[in-house]
């Protein structure tokens, strides 16, 4: 009597005689998963890391930047680098103050850039 009522579910769950395909259930829930990562975890990373690279490409002197590691300064001079007859614009060597010091950084380990001096150079005037 046990092993029939642990048998039953196993019964119900038996593909009918029909000669129907069980793999087309799976290969849809297969599509939905690819289908889901795709718009909610990839396109949207491939939109800010283009937006990302667009904004390294702008950098000009006087940008607030952020480093990778952290660092905080602001450009002084970029020197454009080529490799192989081609430009890599990630490699450039960016030259920054940051306090008292100059660093020289790649274009590529800048995280952000805080202000753009094209953005909002907000002037403030008084009046007396």
């Amino acid at each position: 009597m046990i092993s029939s009522a642990f048998a039953l579910p196993f019964l119900l769950q038996a593909p009918a005689g029909g000669g129907g395909s069980s793999l087309t259930p799976l290969a849809f829930q297969f599509v939905l998963i690819v289908a889901i990562i795709y718009f909610v975890m990839w396109r949207p990373q491939q939109k800010q890391r283009k937006q990302h690279e667009s904004s390294l490409a702008s950098l000009k002197r006087g940008d607030q930047i952020v480093t990778a590691g952290g660092i905080i300064g602001e450009v002084v001079f970029i020197r454009e680098t080529t490799k192989d007859g081609g430009t890599n614009r990630l490699d450039d060597q960016v030259t920054i103050r940051s306090g008292e010091s100059k660093i020289i950084i790649e274009r590529g380990r800048i995280a952000k850039i805080i202000n753009s001096t094209n953005s909002s150079s907000a002037t403030t005037t008084t009046s007396t």
